[in-house]
């Protein structure tokens, strides 16, 4: 029929990974490591970190505050006057860093000046 327009369909097949060639295997696992290598994944550094704020829920909750010296040790749940975050077993970081992350608020940095009720001494 004129004006009729035909199709050509070429099948795609899938070639199965036994039957790909020694050479194209490696040549295809050197250029994945090199992207790998050349465009590595950006760690999270505690700068880059948004403080905790007094405000925060969850720091409310915990009575977290960025002073320690604000805190009566009388009301505290282990009374010690030298309690801060500077000095609990649940902050990470370097000693020294004036704002350290935190295992009870991820994804955020304390004062190392601070406090909250989940103090816990450092073995």
């Amino acid at each position: 029929m004129p004006g009729r327009i035909r199709q050509k369909t070429k099948s795609i097949e899938e070639t199965p990974l036994s039957k790909i060639a020694r050479r194209k295997f490696i040549q295809l696992s050197v250029v994945a490591a090199a992207g790998c290598l050349l465009q590595p994944g950006r760690e999270a550094r505690a700068q880059d970190l948004p403080r905790l704020s007094e405000d925060d829920p969850l720091g409310q909750a915990m009575k977290y505050t960025h002073d320690a010296c604000t805190v009566d040790p009388s009301s505290r749940p282990n009374p010690a006057a030298d309690q801060t975050c500077a000095n609990c077993a649940l902050v990470q970081g370097a000693d020294g860093d004036a704002w350290r992350p935190c295992q009870i608020f991820p994804g955020k940095v304390v004062s190392a000046k601070g406090w909250c009720t989940v103090w816990s001494p450092k073995p």
